[in-house]
């Protein structure tokens, strides 16, 4: 009888740990057929050039890549030649990321209809609203001994009262306001804001600040790892918590308490926003995460574990369910710790059919906006 429990126990727990090959196929080329075609998704946080995810050239003018040891779930992919090189429609459009299931070993073929580098590239409007200011185009980061774009957002009635803010901080801020700096698509804060403060909701500053480019997933993490190296993410948080809140509550009227004092961002930078909530409980009443970056180390859940903050943190939890395989697994867990904690007000959001992308984050931002506003006392 032990035996026979023994064996059930082994086979359940393999099933737990299942892992499956996938085998990408791309059987034609529109153009540029002889050059190197790298494989970027969530399963490598979308680098467009990875030696380890290039394609093989071999038989009919074919080029595969297969990938082992993957978890059962759903990964977006593109195919690209590298930076700005991506695969796009037959006219040039860019096309939505794709999807592809995992739950037994798989092989799929592709074709790549044309290249983002083969069309002029179209100009971006301008699009941010007469309420975004570009504050500063090189602030000075000492912490990390570079400068770096800053935006701000004030709201319509700033400029003709004399009333105090809240402040919202929040990362990636070339993507927050304006389509013309968006990486793929913009986010639409300050459209998003005049309309609801238009209806009758609480108004605030939002403060963006751009990404590092090249050294934008070392700051954003707080945890040293084996493939990026050496995580940032404090020294990060040490320049928004002591240089830019210092300079933004001196130079514009803010709230500058902790429960008037968020931070929000995606994908990495809602790593680094959720961490920095953990770590600077006494700076942030709250924000929010979407599409968090969990996966990158199993320390996160430690620190959840850890914290035991005195005063109430206030958080919202987003994810898609199109995402990377473990994305909502990774997600409910730290939101499920974070729930049994005597000082914490937890939001959590699963869209099914979301993918990684600004266009989701966008279409969720109001319902973070009008969850955290409703916290701040007139």
């Amino acid at each position: 009888m032990r035996k026979f429990i023994l064996c059930l126990s082994v086979l359940w727990s393999s099933s737990l740990l299942a892992q499956y090959s996938a085998r990408f196929v791309v059987t034609s080329v529109a153009t540029r057929g002889n050059e190197d075609i790298y494989l970027s998704g969530t399963f490598n946080n979308w680098n467009p050039q990875d030696p380890q995810y290039k394609l093989k050239p071999f038989s009919g003018g074919r080029k595969s890549i297969v990938l082992i040891n993957m978890a059962p779930g759903n990964y977006a992919f593109k195919f690209s030649r590298g930076q700005n090189k991506q695969e796009t429609t037959a006219d040039g459009r860019d096309i939505a990321e794709r999807m592809i299931e995992i739950n037994g070993d798989v092989s799929n073929e592709f074709v790549i209809e044309g290249w983002k580098d083969d069309y002029p590239e179209k100009p971006k409007a301008f699009t941010a609203s007469p309420q975004v200011k570009l504050m500063d185009t090189a602030f000075a980061m000492p912490q990390l001994n570079t400068k770096r774009r800053i935006w701000i957002y004030l709201p319509k009635s700033y400029s003709g009262s004399d009333k105090k803010y809240p402040v919202l901080y929040m990362q990636d801020g070339q993507n927050l306001f304006n389509e013309k700096t968006a990486f793929a698509e913009e986010w639409g804060v300050d459209e998003c804001l005049d309309s609801l403060q238009g209806k009758g909701v609480k108004e605030c500053i939002v403060v963006g600040i751009d990404h590092g480019g090249s050294k934008r997933i070392n700051e954003y993490n707080p945890y040293d790892h084996f493939q990026y190296g050496k995580g940032m993410g404090n020294e990060y948080l040490q320049f928004i918590t002591e240089t830019l809140k210092p300079y933004i509550d001196s130079k514009y009227r803010t709230l500058k308490g902790r429960d008037y004092t968020y931070l929000a961002g995606s994908s990495m930078g809602g790593l680094i926003s959720w961490y920095g909530q953990l770590k600077y409980a006494s700076v942030f009443g709250g924000g929010a995460v979407f599409s968090p970056s969990f996966w990158i180390s199993p320390q996160i859940a430690v620190d959840a574990q850890q914290w035991d903050g005195m005063e109430m943190l206030r958080m919202y939890f987003y994810t898609g369910g199109k995402e990377e395989a473990n994305a909502v697994n990774d997600l409910n867990k730290i939101a499920g710790i974070m729930q049994k904690k005597k000082n914490a007000q937890i939001r959590t959001v699963v869209n099914p059919l979301a993918q990684h992308s600004e266009k989701y984050w966008r279409q969720e931002f109001a319902s973070f906006y009008i969850w955290m506003s409703n916290n701040w006392k007139e």
